[in-house]
């Protein structure tokens, strides 16, 4: 029978794994490839997920649209087992030397490794996750890397390895994992035949050729063309999080998503204002130069399968795609609003905080309204900004290499709730400052729990020390965070040029320090945080989810 919530308990197994042919990738001692963090299993006896199936009402679609949904979703399910493979290694070798709820948990992490806890070990035997993963060879440093000079090296799609001699090579994703790749491909392709949106019919059958020769960026610029579709797909290695060591290559993931038309049509006015916006930024004129591509659309859709990354620990509720500088600047990019995931979020999880940690003459602050508008302002805000430094040092992603994700996704926070106040001003959003300030300070004290090892926990605990020096928000003599508004509209603005000021100069050190000052727990908000989990107030949640879910 199937729960709301379960429980997964982190027991330790005793060297399950000792004859495992992962676990010497993973236990192998490196100077600069394996996590910083502490690998001891957790000391903690529980961490809570609440259960969560993902449906809709599918009649309201067309026999047609059933099937290529169901060719969609076994598409995904091979970019799931790719990101196992990418993240760990042999899904098989940890399911066999696993049983019960800690196997449950590995199926969550897509390996052995906590995401939740700074991806601290959590099955006897395995050792410290390396930090990029298994892009490349684990004892690898990034000295060795440099030198190497390699052809494609520093590419998204491609893995490093060794030869017999010991010197780095690379291996393309398409030849590396090609018949998984070409088994997906087909899939894609017999949904494009099955399709009769014009515009999706296109993109599938690009996306498949894609699949293939690792170049997305003609897909990438179909995918931004489709602009009346029911049905959407994102499918590829699409984001580069799993790689801590350079934030170089991307991970397999796969969403398959059914629009919400009406929810969609409210949201459509909102694009206009990009150019504005992006120049009223409260940042130097030099950091602000570029202009957003006022191609991009912003729509609400249910998500009914998540595969791969996306899927790993903290689950995704809005995507901000495609990644690619040049789309972006050419056309911007598309802002898909996963509104039943979020819906469930504030519903198990960030009411049930607000509730134990907002002050409460600020509880009835916090709502879903201004919940969905700044977590959809947040991915339209990584389209504003700048994408080029400013000083010949490249895009910002190869300056900043690994220190990016967490810098990237702090802009969007700070800037999504810049946009947010902005939009307040002239009056295009129902709700007060009150409303949207209270429930972006739940929002961090959600993501906050995600951990150091996630880009979203990294820059949140960034903004929530930031914020706390600024005193945007004051703790009361009852333990509750009440929100001082015009503190933390100044704040806002602080932040927001601090951020972009780095991303323009492309300041490697300047991050470092930042995340080294800033991007830490203190004790004070642990105490807070280890209350949260005394009631049992989940973290994150998992999907029950598949056709039989879905009743396909």
């Amino acid at each position: 029978m199937k729960k709301n919530t379960f429980v997964v308990s982190l027991l330790a197994v005793s060297a399950l794994l000792s004859s495992c042919s992962t676990q010497t990738n993973h236990t192998m001692k490196t100077s600069q490839n394996t996590t910083k963090h502490t690998q001891k299993a957790p000391s903690y006896p529980y961490e809570y997920y609440a259960s969560v199936p993902l449906t809709m009402d599918i009649s309201t679609l067309s026999t047609n649209e059933k099937e290529v949904l169901k060719l969609m979703i076994k598409a995904s399910e091979i970019m799931d087992d790719l990101f196992w493979q990418q993240a760990y290694g042999a899904k098989v070798d940890l399911m066999d030397a696993t049983k019960g709820e800690q196997k449950n948990y590995a199926k969550i992490n897509y390996g052995p490794w906590d995401r939740m806890n700074n991806d601290a070990s959590f099955v006897e035997g395995i050792g410290p996750k390396p930090l990029g993963s298994t892009f490349y060879p684990t004892d690898m440093t990034k000295a060795e890397f440099e030198a190497a000079n390699l052809v494609d090296g520093k590419s998204n799609y491609t893995v490093v390895r060794r030869d017999r001699a010991g010197k780095l090579y690379t291996i393309p994703y398409h030849v590396l994992y090609k018949n998984q790749l070409q088994k997906a491909a087909e899939l894609l392709v017999k949904a494009s035949e099955l399709t009769k949106d014009k515009e999706l019919k296109n993109y599938l059958f690009l996306r498949a050729t894609s699949l293939l020769n690792d170049d997305f960026y003609t897909s990438d610029l179909a995918w931004m063309d489709m602009k009346n579709n029911r049905l959407d797909l994102v499918i590829g290695p699409i984001e580069t999080y799993e790689d801590q060591l350079f934030g170089y290559k991307a991970s397999y993931e796969a969403y398959v998503l059914v629009k919400d038309m009406e929810w969609s049509k409210k949201l459509a006015k909102f694009v206009q204002y990009l150019p504005e916006l992006q120049a009223n930024l409260p940042v130097d004129a030099k950091y602000k130069t570029e202009k957003p591509g006022t191609d991009s659309d912003l729509n609400a859709y249910d998500v009914v399968y998540y595969a791969g990354d996306c899927n790993a620990g903290g689950k995704t509720i809005a995507i901000n795609l495609p990644n690619d500088e040049r789309v972006q600047l050419e056309k911007g990019t598309r802002r898909l609003q996963l509104k039943n995931a979020m819906q469930a979020k504030f519903d198990k999880i960030l009411l049930p905080i607000a509730e134990e940690l907002i002050d409460p003459s600020q509880q009835k602050n916090v709502k879903f309204d201004a919940f969905f508008a700044n977590v959809m302002f947040h991915e339209v805000a990584h389209g504003l900004g700048i994408k080029n430094t400013i000083n010949g040092k490249g895009t910002v992603r190869e300056a900043l290499q690994e220190t990016q994700s967490s810098l990237e996704e702090g802009k969007a926070d700070i800037l999504g709730l810049y946009m947010v106040n902005q939009l307040l001003a002239k009056q295009e959003l129902e709700g007060t400052q009150e409303d949207y300030f209270v429930t972006f300070l739940a929002g961090i004290l959600r993501s906050v729990r995600f951990g150091a090892s996630s880009a979203h926990g990294q820059a949140n605990m960034v903004c929530f020390n930031y914020f706390q020096e600024q005193g945007a928000f004051v703790k009361t003599a009852n333990n509750h965070y009440r929100v001082d508004v015009p503190k933390m509209e100044k704040a806002m603005h602080g932040l927001s040029a601090l951020i972009l000021k780095l991303q323009g100069d492309g300041d490697y050190d300047g991050v470092v320090k930042l995340n080294q000052e800033k991007g830490k727990i203190s004790a004070d908000l642990q105490k807070d945080l280890d209350r949260l989990k005394a009631k049992n107030i989940p973290v994150d949640i998992v999907f029950e989810q598949g056709v039989s879910v879905l009743g396909l």
